[in-house]
């Protein structure tokens, strides 16, 4: 819980991870490229108080995780979201067994989200049921442009792709993280697209698509399609550090999100341990959308209370202390479409 100014905000991290990226278990040159990638945009959108030695970036391990996240981080809750990258990999980016044993021990501070890859067909399908029911899924974490031999990439309304979000609705895995982000060396840009999104979420209303890094740098295409569809929402991974860097770019890309979509869809996430949220906590309760930008919402204290912790809470059915709740409670919202025609 994080206090300012006689307000209370229960926090909820809505995308952390723990990884290894260590040389021992780079499988060849693109696990490198891949984790200083994640590095160049952890130094260069931190504040330099909070840049970590390269060599501590590689891998974290779950007591820090606790420290970060939980001892300084202000968060009462977070949320795992997995990349395996195995092509880049030995033993996988995303520590699936580390992370899922510290959610165990810890059920009241870490829920774990599991990943799949329909490229995998019958035996990933088979694997997705023998996972939902050792994880107990509540949602996945998917990345389209994850390289699978000769393929560099796929698309969530691919045919296959159609059985694996089928089988998700049966074994009500209702929350469908998607990165559709910012190009991460050495992944292809367009493998991100959003364009994808519109199909299986008109397709698949029983399903929440939470879009991971809300497009960037694809806003504009992302909020057309959010805007009419209800059950698509906005993570900030990735969003939140230009809060640091460029304060009026982070104010368009939060005014945009209010402005197409509603503050029930909008979740906040550090990205640890890309960044810490700590900083990222204190910032976003501080910041306000320059009085200039009039053409977007307010962003009240109401509002951040949502996105930093009420909208994800409501989504996983985490149970928030009745004084750290809004009277415009997200978990009674029904947001419909907007038509803009």
């Amino acid at each position: 819980m994080y206090t300012k100014d006689g307000e209370s905000y229960y926090i909820l991290d809505a995308h952390v991870a723990l990884w290894d990226a260590r040389p021992e278990n780079q499988r060849n040159i693109h696990g490198k490229q891949f984790i200083d990638c994640f590095y160049d945009y952890h130094r260069n959108l931190s504040p330099e108080s909070e840049v970590w030695p390269y060599e501590e970036y590689l891998y974290q391990g779950g007591d820090r995780l606790l420290k970060d996240l939980f001892a300084d981080g202000y968060v009462d809750h977070a949320i795992f979201q997995p990349a395996a990258l195995p092509a880049f990999y030995t033993n996988g980016f995303g520590q699936t067994e580390e992370a899922f044993a510290l959610a165990q021990q810890h059920p009241d501070k870490l829920t774990y989200n599991h990943c799949w890859d329909p490229r995998f067909g019958e035996d990933g399908l088979k694997q997705l049921r023998e996972d939902a029911k050792r994880f107990n899924l509540k949602g996945v974490k998917l990345y389209t442009a994850e390289w699978f031999g000769d393929s560099r990439g796929w698309k969530l309304d691919d045919k296959w792709s159609y059985r694996y979000l089928e089988a998700a609705q049966e074994l009500g895995i209702r929350n469908i993280h998607i990165h559709k982000g910012p190009t991460i060396r050495p992944l292809d840009r367009d493998a991100f697209d959003v364009a994808d999104v519109d199909k299986v979420a008109t397709d698949f209303t029983e399903l929440n698509f939470v879009i991971e890094h809300c497009g960037l740098p694809r806003l504009e295409d992302f909020c057309w399609i959010a805007t009419q569809e209800p059950n698509v929402h906005a993570g900030l991974a990735v969003a939140m550090p230009f809060i640091h860097t460029r304060p009026r770019y982070f104010a368009q890309i939060i005014g945009e999100l209010l402005y197409w979509l509603d503050e029930n869809r909008i979740q906040f996430s550090s990205d640890y341990a890309i960044w810490t949220p700590k900083w990222l906590v204190e910032k976003f309760v501080d910041f306000q959308i320059p009085e200039d930008m009039t053409e977007y919402p307010a962003l009240t204290t109401e509002v951040k209370k949502k996105i930093l912790g009420l909208n994800a809470a409501a989504m996983y059915d985490i149970e928030v202390p009745e004084e750290l709740r809004v009277a415009d409670d997200p978990a009674e919202a029904t947001p419909e479409a907007v038509s803009v025609a």
